[in-house]
């Protein structure tokens, strides 16, 4: 319940299972700049990308601890229709970070001319697409 009477604060924590939480989390930690996390006994099934103290992404082992929806990762296409975005305002260092990632490239970074801003399409090890773009308005001429 929103206490404050004004709008209500919404952060989203995406949660995403994954074949090997720490490889995905050592991934996802160096694209997006990542706090550096200390390790725990857990970490082999559960981890959480956070970056200046904020969860923006959880990674989950498939088949692990009878989580609904987290079993039997063959039961459907992996994340179809599911991308994760994330807006980042180093994006030239972005794309540096992906390169040496070697990560899959779908769409090399370019102008989007609606928002202005510059994106770049990946593959994650898993197979999920995730886009990085600049803030809105950042390319514009």
């Amino acid at each position: 319940m929103n206490k404050s009477n004004g709008p209500a604060t919404i952060e989203n924590q995406t949660l995403i299972a994954v074949a090997d939480v720490r490889a995905s989390s050592a991934w996802y930690g160096k694209l997006l700049g990542a706090d550096s996390l200390p390790d725990h006994p857990h970490r082999d099934v559960y981890d959480r990308i956070t970056v200046s103290g904020r969860i923006v992404l959880q990674l989950h082992a498939w088949d692990e601890e009878d989580h609904p929806n987290l079993m039997n990762r063959d039961a459907a296409p992996v994340a179809h229709g599911v991308v994760l975005w994330f807006q980042l305002d180093d994006f030239d260092a972005a794309v540096s970070r992906a390169r040496a990632l070697k990560a899959t490239f779908i769409e090399e970074p370019f102008v989007n001319p609606a928002p202005q801003h510059r994106e770049m399409w990946l593959r994650d090890p898993d197979g999920f697409v995730v886009v990085i773009d600049s803030p809105d308005g950042e390319a514009g001429s």
